[in-house]
């Protein structure tokens, strides 16, 4: 049995909802995250070359799915709740790719980043509500994988 009440929550969200039991419930919704990551990493496979932190964007997509993909990757080297300064985040992005402006806006326009007047930069606290276009842009890696992000980042900073 998980330990991550997280998760929990969300096996028993889809138990109420569905009428499945728990094993069931999380074995559908594990599934769910592991089709979810391939689809992931399919789209960013043709971008980048390296992993993790060695990780290095090829090109920047054109199209807007796979940029996306490749934004949550770059996401995952921010800490939730810390914040930064413009030349932090630039130096956060440029191993990855020179043009550091343009993702920097990117983060900011998919809302997976906010900044102030001051030029203060930090992880969005809660996921953004995606509608639209926008919600068949981003995938469900996303809706998996950035509210885990969101709550390691939480009990790392306290």
């Amino acid at each position: 049995m998980t330990t991550r009440s997280d998760f929990k929550t969300i096996v028993r969200a889809r138990m109420a909802r569905t009428g499945e039991n728990y094993t069931t419930a999380r074995a559908a919704l594990e599934l769910d995250r592991e089709a979810a990551r391939i689809a992931h990493e399919r789209l960013i496979r043709p971008h980048v070359e390296g992993a993790g932190e060695h990780l290095r964007l090829l090109r920047i997509p054109a199209r807007r799915r796979p940029r996306f993909a490749v934004l949550l990757e770059l996401l995952a080297r921010f800490v939730p709740g810390e914040t930064y300064t413009e030349t932090q985040v630039n130096a956060i992005l440029r191993p990855v790719h020179d043009d550091v402006a343009y993702l920097r806006r990117e983060l900011i326009d998919y809302r997976l980043l906010e900044r102030d007047a001051l030029g203060t930069y930090w992880v969005a606290p809660r996921p953004p509500v995606r509608e639209g276009n926008e919600a068949q842009e981003t995938g469900d890696w996303e809706r998996i994988w950035l509210p885990e992000f969101l709550v390691a980042g939480e009990r790392a900073s306290d």
